[in-house]
C-alpha cells in the first residue's frame, strides 16, 4: 500500500529464507498469496519477477539454486523488468537542500539530488523556503569529487554559492530556478488515514491536530483543518483536510 502510495512504478520481489523450507508447494502458495497482494494494490501481481532464495546461502558462500544463482537471478531481473529512469532536465532547475557546510576559501556548499532541470555554473538560482528568499549564484558544480560545468536531474551534487553564509541555508529548503515557484503555507489535500492492521493509527484525530508533515527534505508542523461537518477522522477514514 505504501509503495502505491508514493508512486513507486516497478517491484521486484526476493522470498527470503527459503531454506528454512522443506516443502516445494508451500513456497509456491507464498509465492501466489503475494502476487495476489501485490494484485491488489494494482500492481502487475500475475507478471513481475519474484525470486526465491536464500541470503544467508549466499553469504556463505552457497553456489547452489538458493544461494547465489538466487542473488545473479535478482540481478537479472534488477536489468531486464525495470527500466532506466528517465531524467527530468527539462524542467526548471530544482534541488531540495539535504545539507549544507562550508568549505575554508571557497564559501558555502548545498548538497542535494537534482530533482528536475540543469543547473550550470555561473547562473543565478533561488533559496526558497522557511525564511525569506535570496537570490545568489553558482559559482561551482561538484560530483563524486569532481568538479563539473553543471548538473542535471537525478545527479546528487555539491553546489557552491556565492555571497552566502552558512547559516543562510538549511536543510529542507530548496534550491529553484529565480521566478519558477513561490513557498506557500496553506493546502487542501485528500487523505487516507492508515488503520492499526496497516501500521497506521490506533485512535481517531480531531480539528486542529498538529502532526509532522514531511516534504522532501524537511520536517515541520501544521495544524490539520477538518470539513465542517466532519468531527473527527477514525483509521481507515479518507477526508479531504486544510492544512
Amino acid at each position: 500500500l505504501l509503495a502505491r502510495q508514493v508512486g513507486v512504478p516497478y517491484i521486484i520481489v526476493f522470498l527470503n529464507k527459503c531454506d528454512m523450507v522443506d516443502d516445494a508447494e508451500l513456497l509456491e502458495l507464498v509465492e501466489m498469496e503475494v502476487r495476489e497482494l501485490l494484485s491488489k494494490y494494482d500492481f502487475p501481481g500475475d507478471d513481475l519477477p519474484i525470486v526465491q532464495g536464500s541470503a544467508k546461502l549466499a553469504l556463505e558462500g552457497d553456489t547452489g539454486p538458493l544461494g547465489e544463482q538466487a542473488i545473479m537471478k535478482l540481478a537479472e531481473a534488477l536489468d531486464t523488468y525495470i527500466p532506466t529512469p528517465e531524467r527530468a532536465v527539462d524542467g526548471t532547475f530544482l534541488l531540495p537542500v539535504e545539507d549544507v557546510f562550508s568549505i575554508s576559501g571557497r564559501g558555502t556548499v548545498v548538497t542535494g539530488r537534482v530533482e528536475r532541470g540543469i543547473i550550470k555554473v555561473g547562473e543565478e538560482i533561488e533559496i526558497i523556503g522557511i525564511t525569506d528568499t535570496v537570490k545568489t549564484t553558482c559559482t561551482g558544480v561538484e560530483m563524486f569529487r569532481k568538479l563539473l560545468d553543471q548538473g542535471q536531474a537525478g545527479d546528487n551534487v555539491g553546489v557552491l554559492l556565492r555571497g552566502t553564509k552558512r547559516e543562510d541555508v538549511q536543510r529542507g529548503q530548496v534550491l529553484a530556478k529565480p521566478g519558477s515557484i513561490k513557498p506557500h503555507n496553506h493546502f487542501t489535500g485528500e487523505i487516507y488515514v492508515l488503520s492499526k492492521d496497516e501500521g497506521g493509527r490506533h485512535t481517531p484525530f480531531f480539528n486542529n491536530y498538529r502532526p509532522q508533515f514531511y516534504f522532501r527534505t524537511t520536517d515541520v508542523t501544521g495544524s490539520i483543518e477538518l470539513p465542517a461537518d466532519k468531527e473527527m477522522v477514525m483509521p481507515g477514514d479518507n477526508v479531504s483536510i486544510t492544512v
